[in-house]
């Protein structure tokens, strides 16, 4: 068992064309520098899809998707990593070379294969029972027929059907030299307390359930008995390949139409994604009866920020599940509820009209979350106050999981409209309700520190922090975090682009002056101070390009180096030969080769001068990474590009040439963002401080000798960074 090795990845990543790639899908026109299209993302009728040939990168600048070939293909067509890196070798007629994994990842990587082998097996097994077994086509697929179900959409979802034998698929793997060990780890089987195996799924129809790269990483079975004593569902227990609350049903299947609408549609159990896609509704997934997770909230957005939530018209129901929308909020996704006539679910929907009036019913009747909460809540408690008011109060708490401060305003003024009441009130509660859910506490508890007296041992009473002030103080500590951010996003940027450009010459303890690459000077300064990413994303992509720089900068760049210096001596041999051809005397002969030397020099230059430009962008742009491609992504895409006819006759300064200029300005900004947290921080503890504490005295000379410090410290930033000086290398 092996992976992909590192070298014909980075072959991959340096053979892709990103305009090839890309025009495989989209129709591409020159524009300048770059290249524009459709975005094959959203619906668009003005081109917004740019196409970088020299960055090796794609981004549309109006929903903000695109990347390198390799994100490209994992994000059109829904491949992970290794599957699109082995399209693009495919695409290129590069051959996979793979290396083998240490004992421990090899022992990891087997089990999970032989998991997801066996699996694959059963899955195999349950579909040939379903349209072969006598049993299984009386018996299970009778049933898909009666629910309505047709033989596309049964082999859409793999439906299949187990025996009703107590041991028929054991004994079927077991012949075919599969693990005992395997079919109960993956819940297939199921072993007694006497030792004895026996099948888990025996007499049930079969939904498979897929991982996202189309590998079946567990089974739902739903009984056909009337026998009450017998459990409706059976579900394969979490494994090493299957975490339930990671997992969507139907997300294999519907994941290109998702992105391809920009929405997905959530309902609850598999006969509804079924029924639905088979009406022509594909964006569809379930959380397959349980509770929405954190998990599966965060793999729709993956695909979509827009989600669409389906209930049928049971209103118990209904209540149960509204937490589901709080949470989808808090991941910052845009919500619509549709509620379906009494007597409805999807599946009977679905099964009931045609495609057009499914959609036209989905377009009219979805709702805001606002409007479909407050309607749900509200009724039966219109003319009680104490109801009314926890109902207002359960719909604030709902506004102040929403991360976007914009959105979140424009809810609290719809909700004033809907609820007859002040805003500002409204505002104030959405405030309190946010600053409890950032502290981790429930309501209660904020309300009694809210409200609470501290009695001290002496004769005086003190109150707590005005609760004023704390939302202040959240405020003004929230700003200055949002500045940090921002401070070390602009210095990432700088890495991401600019990283492995040599910015300056370093000393070492000799007194001896070396190259010094830009994440290097970054990197040195950065520690003095001990300073760390504050944004997680950040943080990650950071260390990559380190780990990059450390481990495959100096090989990669020689590799390339040895490449560049074979064009180099093509070049000059081409040279020569139309210099003997061309040259009229020894002078002619002299004054041409200079030319040719000069020539050939600058290419080697600009060539290597590419190479360093590029190396980090393109690597961490096709990051396995999640959050590194898009971070990187995000940073070095740019929607506009000065084309030749500006820079042919008038040299124009660019970005670049201002490195040891701005890089220095940018690390002092994010020190000085960090020095202005510190200094809220002391002052925040001071404000807390109790007077009647016996040490009062000493706390208030510590903590304003630490704000002094830090006072004193921006102050030398500010000044020291106007002086500082730094000798390019030429």
């Amino acid at each position: 068992m092996a992976r992909i090795d590192q070298e014909t990845v980075n072959r991959i990543l340096d053979t892709a064309d990103i305009v090839e790639v890309v025009s495989d899908f989209v129709k591409l026109k020159r524009r300048g520098a770059n290249y524009i299209g459709l975005c094959p993302f959203h619906n668009e009728r003005t081109p917004s899809f740019s196409v970088s040939k020299a960055k090796g990168l794609c981004k549309c600048f109006s929903c903000g998707k695109g990347g390198s070939a390799v994100g490209f293909i994992m994000e059109l067509e829904q491949m992970t990593y290794v599957e699109a890196l082995r399209y693009l070798a495919a695409k290129y007629n590069i051959e996979i070379k793979e290396k083998e994994l240490t004992d421990a990842e090899r022992q990891a990587a087997t089990e999970r294969e032989s998991m997801l082998a066996i699996n694959q097996f059963a899955l195999s097994e349950f579909e040939k029972n379903l349209t072969e077994d006598p049993d299984g086509i009386a018996i299970g697929l009778s049933y898909f027929r009666e629910r309505g179900i047709n033989d596309l959409a049964v082999k859409r979802f793999h439906l299949g059907y187990s025996l009703d034998r107590r041991d028929a698929l054991y004994n079927a793997a077991i012949k075919q030299g599969y693990s005992e060990k395997y079919l109960v780890d993956t819940g297939l089987c199921i072993r007694n307390d006497r030792g004895q195996v026996y099948d888990r799924f025996k007499g049930r129809v079969i939904y498979p359930v897929f991982g996202i790269s189309g590998k079946v990483v567990a089974f739902g079975g739903r009984t056909l008995r009337s026998d009450k004593a017998v459990a409706k569902y059976v579900n394969s227990p979490e494994s090493a390949i299957y975490s339930k609350s990671n997992e969507l049903y139907g997300l294999y299947q519907a994941k290109q139409s998702i992105v391809r609408k920009n929405k997905c549609i959530l309902v609850e159990g598999y006969m509804d994604v079924i029924s639905m896609s088979q009406s022509g509704i594909e964006n569809v997934v379930a959380s397959s009866g349980t509770s929405l997770t954190e998990g599966q909230i965060r793999l729709i957005h993956r695909f979509t920020e827009n989600v669409t939530v389906i209930y049928d018209s049971d209103p118990a129901g209904i209540k149960a599940s509204l937490r589901g929308i709080d949470m989808l909020l808090s991941e910052g996704m845009k919500i619509k509820v549709l509620l379906l006539p009494d007597g409805d679910d999807p599946d009977s929907f679905a099964q009931n009209h045609t495609t057009e009036e499914v959609e036209a019913y989905i377009e009219a009747n979805e709702t805001d979350f606002i409007r479909f909460k407050t309607r749900i809540l509200l009724e039966g408690a219109e003319n009680d106050p104490i109801k009314r008011t926890s109902v207002i109060k359960d719909i604030v708490k709902s506004i102040a999981c929403i991360p976007d401060n914009i959105a979140r305003t424009v809810y609290i003024s719809e909700c004033s409209r809907l609820l007859e009441i002040d805003e500002k009130i409204l505002k104030l509660e959405v405030d309190k309700a946010s600053i409890r859910r950032q502290n981790g506490s429930d309501d209660q508890t904020s309300i009694a520190r809210d409200t609470d007296i501290q009695t001290n041992t002496g004769n005086t009473v003190t109150p707590v922090a005005d609760p004023t002030a704390r939302r202040q103080s959240q405020t003004t500590s929230d700003a200055a975090r949002r500045l940090l951010a921002s401070c070390e996003k602009e210095l990432l940027r700088y890495i991401l682009k600019y990283g492995m450009v040599t910015m300056c010459d370093g000393i070492d303890g000799n007194g001896n002056t070396y190259p010094l690459q830009l994440i290097d000077y970054v990197c040195d300064d950065l520690a003095v101070d001990g300073i760390t990413w504050s944004v997680e994303a950040y943080d990650k992509a950071f260390r990559e390009a380190a780990d990059l720089r450390n481990t495959s900068w100096e090989k990669d760049r020689s590799q390339h180096e040895v490449m560049v210096l074979g064009r180099y001596d093509a070049l000059w041999q081409e040279g020569m030969k139309q210099i003997q051809a061309t040259a009229t005397d020894m002078s002619d002969i002299k004054k041409q080769e200079q030319a040719l030397k000069e020539r050939c020099t600058q290419y080697f230059e600009d060539e290597m001068n590419r190479f360093a430009d590029s190396y980090l962008e393109l690597r961490l742009a096709s990051s396995p990474d999640d959050d590194t491609r898009r971070v990187t992504t995000d940073l070095v895409s740019e929607p506009h590009q000065l084309s030749k006819v500006h820079t042919k006759y008038t040299k124009i300064e660019t970005e670049r040439d201002r490195l040891v200029e701005i890089v220095p300005k940018a690390i002092a900004a994010v020190k000085d963002a960090h020095l202005a947290i510190n200094m809220k921080n002391e002052t925040d503890a001071l404000s807390q401080l109790n007077q009647s504490d016996p040490q009062y005295n000493e706390k208030v000379a510590l903590h304003m000798k630490n704000i002094d410090n830090f006072a004193r410290l921006r102050m030398e930033l500010a000044r020291n960074l106007g002086e500082r000086v730094i000798v390019p290398r030429r």
